[in-house]
């Protein structure tokens, strides 16, 4: 399958932009040019009402971003972990996504954000989304939400995140899960898939970076053999909740994703494995440029929809 031609004219003009390689970057120069690329939306998606605010965690205050689309019933409530391989990204970085989400999806959002690498190295950012989840759980009543269908999900990293929390969250007895979303997530530490061997360079995310950040990742290469730093490296994954999983064909990341599924599909956990080909990683991040990606955001908060609609 070849390479989307929108998603290919994205690559020709991001080329063009003739960045420096980020191995080459400090984590700070990093997160200040991924905020330049970015920008701001001209007009961001109207969503009923949203919230910043601070809930507590086990190193401080974690912040938070509530959507909250216009429902008088209580909603199904999505955790959502921003990606940037736990180096990059914040509350901005996954507002476009999160807005679609919760309008598209009915559900309350709580976008989390959480201590960012090398700063705060593993396993910081998972007890952050786990102490964000929880305080999601202890509080969803008041939030609008349904207690009994609370969802993890993120994209990248954050899928990894979200991964690591569900398994965190049968390991602990508790909070209750009903549902996780894994958008093209990071399962297990290592490079020597199929898909890294296909995607290696040229193809947005690059295994060099994919390097690069798990070494600003981990403290060391053993912690990478965790099941909650890589959840393909659990022993069991029963009593985990239903997924829905999307994958992009031409991403390093493809493999281990899809080798996630098919281990819950043969733990008993109801799974959706969605590959997009000709996409590459972050993918629908490049939704307002990408029809497919516009295409994706909005099948996955219909399946939200779907899925989450009735109490679990």
């Amino acid at each position: 399958m070849s390479l989307d031609p929108q998603v290919q004219e994205f690559l020709v003009q991001f080329d063009r932009h003739r960045l420096p390689p980020l191995s080459s970057l400090e984590p700070v120069e990093a997160r200040e040019l991924a905020a330049k690329l970015r920008g701001k939306p001209l007009k961001p998606l109207a969503v009923f009402r949203v919230e910043n605010r601070p809930v507590p965690g086990a190193d401080g205050d974690i912040p938070v971003r509530i959507y909250t689309p216009k429902s008088s019933a209580p909603l199904p409530v999505l955790v959502y972990f921003h990606g940037g391989g736990w180096v990059l990204g914040d509350l901005d970085a996954a507002d476009p996504i999160c807005r679609s989400l919760a309008n598209g999806a009915e559900c309350v959002v709580v976008s989390a954000d959480y201590r960012l690498a090398p700063e705060h190295r593993f396993p910081a950012a998972v007890e952050d989304a786990c102490a964000a989840t929880r305080w999601v759980a202890q509080n969803a009543a008041a939030l609008g939400g349904d207690p009994e269908r609370i969802a993890v999900g993120g994209d990248s990293a954050g899928g990894n995140l979200a991964a690591a929390v569900a398994l965190m969250a049968r390991d602990r007895g508790s909070p209750h899960l009903a549902y996780q979303l894994l958008v093209y997530p990071v399962t297990q530490y290592g490079f020597d898939t199929e898909s890294y061997r296909q995607y290696e360079r040229g193809y947005g995310l690059s295994k060099e970076e994919m390097v690069w950040f798990w070494d600003r990742y981990l403290s060391r290469a053993a912690e990478g053999q965790n099941p909650y730093a890589s959840p393909l490296l659990a022993g069991s994954l029963n009593h985990l909740p239903p997924a829905l999983i999307v994958t992009a064909e031409c991403d390093v990341l493809r493999d281990e994703a899809e080798a996630y599924a098919a281990r819950l599909q043969e733990a008993g956990v109801p799974v959706r494995l969605w590959r997009y080909d000709g996409m590459i990683h972050n993918f629908i991040g490049l939704a307002p440029v990408v029809d497919r990606g516009k295409q994706a955001l909005a099948e996955i908060a219909a399946q939200l929809r779907s899925d989450l609609g009735v109490r679990c």
